[in-house]
């Protein structure tokens, strides 16, 4: 993507007379983000040699056992990246239809002012995040998009970090796979289940206060940050509406009308096929009770794509506009497969966990498996994963500490929303549909990560 700044001088760290501390904050990080954070490959190889070091230092681990845990590594998430390559394309498609294009383009064309702009991507990345984290990842840089096509005035990169903001919710809304475990019989993630018998359902972790006021309060404070660390006009770094357009045209070449074109337009292969995924759901919710996993999730967004394309050939031509996102992923998600695996195997991720139990009490446990969850998470950033190492340590201690182990699942989860600001991992689908580097969002994203960090740390020692 090619961003351009009409001024860009930040060597004082972006100072500016308007928009007061905030703003003066958020140009500094933007300032050193620019200059220090590397492109997401070699930031995750960084974390790959950094894992290394430390399984070397803190585990008993030899050299090979660390090389083969991080190869073994490399291939555990592969599965994982063909469904983010598949919620990229499909959500994008999806997007791409007339009527979901029409209802994207009349929200993009409200906001006249970058930071109305960058308050509404937000607040739609975050309630669809809560939603469902898949949907959250796509809508908010779609949205992004949307809008940068229409305004002039307004620093791309500050609107695709708005909507990278709004998945600091994802772990606390409905599709939390950590809740979502701990809610579920015979999930292998289940560990409360394992080690008490119990489940706890939503009405013990989503559905708490601890829960429920950090996310209301960041869906209304982070709004009046966006407001005021936004960059000024001189020091805004812009893109071409008419690139952006572009990229989104799909070209039809005219054809000539023969019977491979006709079944290329034939709508009822797209009614049948969509019958067919239909009568599954429906079979599916009445046997064994509906479930938005993510697989299930993918089947949903393809399903409804091809109905509202109608016919073939356009879900087909959407489809491959989407699949232009998908690079990245694929590039880089082995890679994190390999620090997961370097984690997990040695032990390291358990050492790091066990460090925090071990001067917890019964009122800063949950804090203290929040904040060892922002430190895992930078480099084990998936919430199931995450929750296999740190679970088996954190539920004992609770049982241990008579604390309910439901609220240090719950602090663990709220620990990988907050850790993602930092970490690209979960910024890659984002950043692919945005065209843009890593680089561009993390100075806005660092600042969002603090507040974080005090709303859900706070309400954890305060109301938990």
């Amino acid at each position: 993507m090619n961003i351009t700044s009409e001024s860009h001088q930040q060597g004082n760290g972006g100072k500016s007379p308007e928009g007061g501390m905030m703003r003066v904050i958020s140009r500094a990080c933007v300032y050193y983000a620019e200059r220090y954070v590397p492109d997401p490959y070699l930031y995750a190889l960084i974390l790959t040699f950094i894992a290394f070091i430390a399984a070397l230092i803190w585990t008993s681990s030899g050299p090979m056992k660390i090389v083969d845990s991080w190869y073994n590594g490399l291939w555990s998430i592969l599965a994982f990246a063909m469904q983010m390559a598949l919620i990229l394309s499909t959500g994008v498609a999806l997007a791409q239809s007339p009527v979901i294009k029409r209802a994207l383009q009349r929200l993009a064309s409200w906001p006249t002012q970058q930071s109305t702009a960058a308050i509404v991507v937000f607040l739609t990345s975050a309630i669809a995040s809560w939603l469902q984290w898949g949907f959250g990842l796509v809508v908010g840089a779609i949205i992004a998009r949307e809008i940068a096509k229409r305004m002039r005035n307004a620093d791309f990169g500050f609107l695709v970090a708005a909507a990278y903001m709004g998945f600091m919710t994802w772990a606390s809304g409905l599709s939390s796979s950590i809740a979502l475990a701990t809610a579920t019989h015979g999930s292998a993630l289940n560990i409360i289940e394992k080690l008490t018998g119990k489940l706890e359902g939503f009405n013990h972790t989503i559905f708490t206060w601890y829960n429920l006021l950090p996310v209301v309060l960041l869906i209304l404070i982070i709004p009046i940050a966006l407001s005021f660390m936004g960059p000024s006009e001189a020091e805004m770094r812009k893109v071409d509406p008419e690139a952006l357009i572009r990229e989104d045209q799909i070209e039809v070449a005219e054809q000539e009308k023969t019977f491979a074109t006709m079944l290329d337009n034939a709508w009822p292969i797209t009614l049948l096929l969509v019958l067919m995924g239909g009568a599954y759901i429906w079979e599916l919710s009445a046997t064994k009770g509906f479930s938005l996993n993510l697989d299930m999730f993918i089947f949903i967004t393809f399903i409804l794509g091809l109905i509202l394309h109608w016919r073939p050939i356009n879900y087909v031509r959407a489809f491959y506009t989407g699949a232009k996102t998908v690079g990245p992923i694929l590039l880089q998600f082995p890679i994190y497969g390999g620090v997961m695996g370097i984690m997990v195997k040695t032990g390291l991720a358990a050492v790091i966990a066990q460090a925090f139990v071990s001067f917890s009490t019964a009122h800063t446990l949950p804090f203290w498996s929040f904040i060892s969850s922002n430190i895992i998470s930078l480099f084990v950033p998936s919430g199931g994963g995450h929750w296999a190492v740190q679970g088996p340590f954190m539920v004992p201690a609770a049982m241990k500490l008579h604390v309910d182990p439901a609220i240090t699942a719950m602090g663990t989860a709220m620990g990988e929303q907050t850790a993602n600001m930092i970490q690209p991992f979960w910024a890659l689908p984002i950043l692919a549909i945005a065209g843009l580097g890593i680089k561009d969002i993390m100075g806005y994203c660092i600042v969002a990560m603090v507040i974080g960090l005090v709303l859900y740390g706070g309400s954890l020692l305060i109301f938990a």
